[in-house]
């Protein structure tokens, strides 16, 4: 593959790296949370401010986009050579709400540099990991004497996905000639530690709903009545009992078709992470390790789809008792998905388990929230290679894989555009996403930066002389 000079691309981030962290100081005091209809003018002074520091890194188009919710940012900037492949790097750049009261030990709009840290709202999610790509760029130029990418460049920063991007899918759907390319990047992600560099390779899907049972139209009394009608609580009970079997397998009909298994390279990599049950233990604040038989607990929470009860209610919940037989009880279920399941099918496996469950007398109503689904990027693909390769150059050590067991707007950009999705963060899990005093490792920070620096001239080779997994051009 091409080489970028590793000292120059060095040199060139070192001498730029005081005004990168005094423009991300800028961007994170902007307290862009999306979910505070009182902060929808901070999500759009956010926008703004991207879009004119991406057209003074030297994007020569850079837009806002407007959707029914927060505006989203548009960047390109094209190669100029004939036949280079276009990417497009995703981010975010609305924040989770913050506030001192929440526990944080300095103001979370304040930025603070502490013992190699920047604390702040913000800084790892996701505003630190779409700025690198900032610096990282100009640095590519740099250290190749380029006047333009090697690649096509294209980015799109949404403003709505830490409250639940409700408009990002059909604003790619509106704009997929705009952000048409042959691989999407990811830079809001994470890695293993920070002494194991990782990729991700990929995200389970969700589908989530509320099961509403209805029993006798009032509360009834439990011994004039108990024991000779259905009661909702007791059946709502009974549906949570039944999701899974005595393996803990899914026990939904039809919810494994299709299902992408894992083969044992996939899962001989898994066993190379450097994984301490009894450390994750702690950190998920439980107390042991269960589910689905036959697999560890990584496989269980990166690659098989799962079912869980999110919450269960009905009848008298007040102090004392109240011998009652309810007339209404609630489930809440929410349904990870792996890569080969169909999200629709998956809803209509539990619509029709629910109703094939449930006895005579209780009426219900189910309802969805909507769906994401899986998405996968298969090891053998040339551009994933890109990726590692930049990684391995930029860290000095061997990248391993991972996936995540969440899930995100990244299918959308898959489904809609047709393209393999690719994952490049740099954040780890001290970073503490979502929670009092987050924070970004700048170290880590400047390795994203050299990361994307070689990222583009690997990725340009990659797609001029690969082919891809299933046939067809890389490019």
């Amino acid at each position: 593959m091409s080489e970028t000079p590793d000292s120059a691309v060095r040199a060139f981030i070192e001498g730029h790296r005081a005004a990168f962290l005094d423009d991300l100081v800028e961007w994170l005091r902007i307290p862009s949370v999306s979910a505070d209809p009182g902060r929808a003018g901070d999500v759009r002074r956010s926008a703004e401010w991207l879009a004119a520091k991406l057209g003074e890194t030297g994007f020569p188009t850079v837009e806002v986009w407007e959707t029914d919710g927060a505006p989203a940012v548009f960047a390109e900037w094209p190669s100029g050579d004939e036949g280079a492949p276009t990417v497009l790097v995703y981010g975010h750049h609305d924040v989770q709400p913050a506030a001192c009261e929440d526990g944080w030990h300095t103001e979370p709009f304040e930025p603070v540099f502490k013992d190699g840290k920047l604390y702040a709202r913000g800084a790892a999610d996701d505003k630190g990991q779409v700025f690198f790509h900032t610096l990282g760029v100009r640095a590519h130029l740099a250290a190749t004497g380029r006047t333009a990418p090697a690649v096509n460049l294209k980015l799109l920063i949404e403003g709505e996905e830490e409250s639940g991007s409700e408009h990002f899918a059909g604003l790619v759907r509106a704009r997929a000639d705009r952000l048409a390319c042959d691989t999407v990047i990811v830079s809001d992600t994470g890695m293993w530690s920070e002494d194991t560099p990782t990729v991700c390779t990929g995200m389970r899907g969700l589908a989530d709903c509320q099961i509403d049972l209805y029993g006798p139209d009032q509360d009834i009394h439990s011994g004039s009545f108990g024991g000779a009608v259905p009661n909702p609580a007791m059946e709502a009970a009974r549906l949570a009992a039944a999701l899974h079997d005595e393996d803990l397998r899914v026990a939904i009909p039809g919810f494994y078709d299709g299902v992408v298994e894992l083969t044992d390279r996939e899962r001989e990599l898994f066993a190379e992470l450097p994984f301490d049950e009894k450390h994750w233990l702690r950190a998920s604040h439980s107390y042991a390790s269960r589910g689905e038989a036959g697999y560890s607990t990584l496989e269980r929470i990166w690659a098989r789809p799962t079912a869980e009860v999110n919450g269960i209610g009905g009848g008298y919940q007040g102090p004392g008792g109240k011998t009652i037989v309810p007339s209404t009880a609630q489930l809440k279920l929410s349904f990870r998905l792996v890569a080969g399941q169909d999200t629709g099918r998956v809803q209509q496996a539990v619509r029709q388990w629910v109703a094939d469950t449930l006895p005579d007398g209780i009426r219900h109503e189910l309802t969805f929230w909507g769906a994401t689904r899986p998405c996968l990027t298969p090891l053998d693909h040339p551009y994933l290679k890109s990726v590692v390769r930049a990684m391995e150059r930029a860290f000095g050590k061997k990248v391993r894989f991972t996936r995540e067991g969440g899930s995100g707007p990244a299918a959308d950009l898959q489904d809609v555009l047709g393209v393999p999705v690719l994952f490049l963060g740099i954040s780890v899990p001290s970073d503490g996403w979502h929670a009092p005093n987050e924070k970004v490792e700048l170290d880590l920070l400047m390795k994203g930066v050299e990361t994307a620096a070689h990222l583009w001239s690997d990725l340009a080779e990659a797609g001029a002389s690969a082919t891809v997994p299933g046939g067809g051009s890389a490019g």
